[in-house]
């Protein structure tokens, strides 16, 4: 489908209540599939995987186990993007675009650095300056250096979204208030519908 970016410029005196008035109601006015991937994304982690990284000769994880990767590949998925398809296509027509040796389609959409090419190559690049919180609508792809996630349409008390995400076994929530404070470099912001 057709790829739109809507960049809101905001004045620097707006309060912060503003700023999230605003945001929520671009957000209800957005495209549904930025809601299906939010929906698919919690669907993903209502099934609270475990963490684990595997190999799947099916691609996608199948036994309630799953990374970072699987939350985004599960959004896209529900909304009707076959990204392990897609990725693997992509990987075929444009290798210089990755960095993969061998190409192999049931994990290449499960790794972090492959996923970012893609994005860049086939999706809107937006910013990656959390303080620009009108710049974020729930459903954008998030990656960091080694991390991606799917940004929420529930706000911070600064308007910028919660990440719903699979970091660790460890981790006690899905969509938590890290998308700005993450400990790994911000390396890409993506809108895609």
């Amino acid at each position: 489908g057709d790829i739109e970016a809507r960049r809101v410029s905001r004045d620097d005196n707006e309060s912060p209540q503003q700023i999230r008035h605003d945001c929520h109601k671009r957000c209800k006015q957005a495209d549904g599939r930025y809601h299906a991937n939010r929906e698919n994304a919690r669907a993903y982690i209502a099934t609270k995987p475990a963490y684990k990284s595997e190999y799947y000769a099916t691609g996608y994880p199948n036994d309630g186990y799953g990374v970072c990767t699987d939350v985004v590949g599960a959004a896209l998925r529900g909304a009707g993007y076959d990204l392990m398809t897609l990725v693997h296509e992509d990987i075929l027509a444009h290798p210089e675009r990755y960095e993969v040796d061998t190409p192999d389609a049931n994990i290449d959409f499960r790794r972090v650095p492959v996923l970012n090419a893609y994005f860049a190559a086939h999706a809107i690049s937006l910013t990656t300056d959390t303080t620009d919180v009108g710049a974020w609508q729930g459903g954008d792809i998030v990656v960091y250096s080694n991390h991606i996630g799917i940004a929420s349409d529930t706000r911070n008390a600064d308007g910028l979204p919660l990440l719903i995400h699979h970091v660790s076994a460890k981790q006690k929530q899905y969509e938590e208030d890290v998308l700005g404070t993450f400990p790994l470099e911000l390396v890409g912001h993506y809108r895609i519908s």
